[in-house]
């Protein structure tokens, strides 16, 4: 695993800025953008509104939608180009963690430091967030994106994504997966739907909306597929090694659950060396890129490397 700190096409900060600064850089300014796209509109419920908002802006390194953001720029577009998608993108994601953590899924009570959202507002009102939300993510690429081809073109690829064959799919298969042996071809197959899909679409509408050819889309894509694959594999092992004051969430549950991961089928060892593998198989798409896609080599070190 190499290491990648610096991104020389971010004129934004320094070279030497490490990547953990360049997110929280990017952070500040796309949840002002962020918070701007879920304001408050008439006819819209305040409860409702104020639970979309407290799980979209809840504390996080807003990573997903960094990659919008930064394949955009890599393939020639302008940061202002890929605000709308990257709204979309979290949204999903936000709608994704909501429902992730309703008592008829995972059961958690912490999520990114604070309480999850049945927990804040009742299991009603979080269901009917995380469902405006993901409908949101929609509403935004429609309204927002001038182009109506390259708005339908980025409406299909979210909708393929997140959908039954994608995260939503894989977390149907998370939950399925309790009840059998563990198996590393299933895990694969839950990893590369339940969280390689949303960094891949991250990837993906950022290359759009910079106006890349097939072969960066291509590159990009496999990137973020890879990106996110190596990310659940970590977030395994976290689930395993850490703590809950560290991560902001609950720890052990896996096991508990019964939950088909990398350390229940291979151990922790394993694990780690299947992490790094794709790590580098992320890395390896960004070769037509050159030194300009510094950052995105150092996230992916970053996701697999990070303890919290």
């Amino acid at each position: 695993m190499q290491n990648h700190n610096s991104s020389p096409s971010d004129k934004t900060l320094p070279a030497d800025v490490s990547v953990i600064d360049r997110l929280h850089d990017f952070a500040k300014q796309f949840d002002e953008r962020l918070h701007k796209f879920l304001g408050s509109r008439d006819g819209v419920p305040d409860q409702l509104r104020e639970a979309m908002v407290y799980s979209a802006l809840a504390p996080g390194k807003r990573i997903r939608p960094y990659l919008v953001m930064r394949c955009c720029e890599l393939v020639g577009g302008q940061r202002d180009d890929c605000w709308p998608a990257a709204a979309a993108l979290e949204c999903v994601h936000a709608f994704s963690l909501i429902h992730d953590d309703l008592p008829a899924m995972d059961d958690d009570d912490l999520r990114r430091g604070q309480p999850t959202c049945h927990k804040k507002f009742g299991e009603a009102t979080a269901i009917l967030a995380g469902d405006a939300l993901v409908v949101r993510a929609f509403e935004l690429l429609a309204v927002h994106i001038e182009n109506p081809m390259l708005s339908g073109e980025m409406i299909r690829a979210l909708a393929q994504t997140t959908g039954w064959y994608g995260m939503i799919g894989g977390q149907a298969a998370d939950l399925l997966g309790e009840d059998e042996e563990a198996s590393l071809d299933l895990v694969k197959y839950i990893h590369a739907r339940k969280t390689g899909a949303l960094f891949s679409a991250s990837c993906h509408l950022g290359a759009l909306a910079g106006g890349a050819n097939v072969a960066q889309i291509e590159g990009l894509r496999e990137y973020g597929q890879r990106l996110g694959e190596a990310f659940q594999i970590a977030d395994d092992l976290l689930d395993v090694t850490s703590t809950e004051s560290a991560l902001g969430k609950g720890v052990g549950k896996d096991t508990q659950a019964g939950k088909q991961t990398y350390p229940r089928c291979v151990g922790t060892e394993k694990s780690r060396s299947a992490a790094i593998l794709a790590c580098d198989a992320c890395i390896a798409q960004l070769a037509i890129f050159g030194a300009k896609a510094e950052d995105l080599r150092a996230i992916a070190d970053y996701v697999v490397a990070r303890n919290y």
